[in-house]
């Protein structure tokens, strides 16, 4: 199987002990063998592509030999090569996707202290994962399997953190998810079309065609989550509400997965009218991120900050707060985000 690799081989022979380690002039190498030989394509990628990823991350040489990876380079890359290869067997064989993005998660997770058990459980409790009827999520980092842990717990949750960290994503597919079991009967998500303002009125169509283009990336998570005739025929029998903040005035949510995206954008009478819609058997996520306010007219302080302020220590209320370091999205982000929060921003 040819490979396309920016690195050069190590010299030396072949290391052909499984399950050992050996040192020379400061490197290690090591070899893992997989059992089950039928996702080796899926794992090590279209012309080792994910091996490769790894190896440029890690800075060591892998080396695929049939149902083995012979790993070479530092003790401490070497090691968490072997934990990711792992990881990502692991992933597979729980029928999850593997990608660039997802590898290079585990990556990153894989120089936190508590790795392992992220993807798999432990023996306090069951595997951390979330089932839709087109995939299943596992967290990417260690705040993500914080916040599914809280999603499948609390009541009311604030997540919070830059763009990129899966707040809205993750909270959609836990939405799915319960929709699909019949743990509640309705999907209601709802962001604030700030953006809009009072250019609404000038926008041509009817008011569903007006604000749906503010509502586009709650459609992209519901359109990844579930097949596109599914949701249509669940939009249509009122099952699914995609709608903005203002429509839920005077409503009572109940028996209901309710979801506020874009949360900083929202007003503290908005905020305050939004919780207070609380109905029997629901559960709401409200996500955001404190630092890209975007509310017109010199508001003081978002609805968002308000709330947490206020709710925070409460019980039954769970708050995640996400860094840059939780960017789950393209490497780039990350670093675009962090240029934007750094000394000057």
């Amino acid at each position: 199987m040819a490979r396309k690799t920016t690195r050069a081989a190590p010299p030396g022979p072949a290391f052909a002990h499984p399950d050992d380690w050996r040192e020379s002039a400061g490197r290690s190498r090591l070899e893992v063998i997989f059992d089950e030989q039928a996702t080796l394509g899926a794992l090590f990628g279209q012309f080792d592509a994910n091996l490769v990823q790894l190896e440029n991350r890690l800075g060591v040489y892998i080396a695929a030999r049939g149902n083995k990876a012979v790993i070479e380079g530092s003790e401490d890359g070497v090691g968490r090569a072997r934990d990711v290869l792992l990881k990502m067997h692991e992933r597979l064989q729980t029928g999850a996707e593997l990608d660039a993005g997802s590898i290079d998660a585990m990556i990153t997770m894989s120089n936190e202290p508590t790795l392992e058990g992220i993807v798999t459980g432990d023996a306090a409790g069951p595997p951390i994962m979330i089932r839709t009827r087109k995939k299943t999520i596992v967290p990417r980092t260690l705040m993500q399997a914080e916040y599914m842990r809280q999603l499948a717990s609390h009541e009311l949750i604030f997540a919070l953190g830059p763009a990129g960290t899966g707040k809205t994503y993750v909270a959609v597919a836990q939405a799915v998810s319960q929709l699909i079991t019949g743990s509640v009967q309705r999907l209601i998500l709802s962001r604030p079309a700030v953006e809009a303002g009072e250019k609404l009125g000038f926008l041509p169509g009817d008011m569903k065609e007006k604000v749906d283009p503010y509502l586009r990336p709650l459609y992209d998570a519901l359109y990844d989550c579930m097949p596109p005739e599914q949701v249509e025929r669940r939009l249509a029998a009122g099952e699914i509400e995609v709608a903005p903040i203002a429509f839920m005035r005077g409503r009572t949510l109940a028996d209901a997965f309710v979801i506020l995206d874009e949360a900083q954008n929202t007003t503290r009478e908005q905020m305050k009218m939004f919780l207070t819609r609380f109905g029997q058997n629901s559960r709401m996520v409200v996500c955001g991120d404190p630092k890209q306010v975007d509310i017109p007219g010199g508001i003081a302080m978002s609805g968002l900050a308000d709330a947490v302020g206020r709710l925070e220590g409460i019980e039954g209320i769970g708050i995640t707060r996400f860094t840059v370091g939780d960017v789950v999205r393209h490497p780039i982000v990350g670093r675009i985000v962090e240029a934007y929060e750094g000394p000057g921003a």
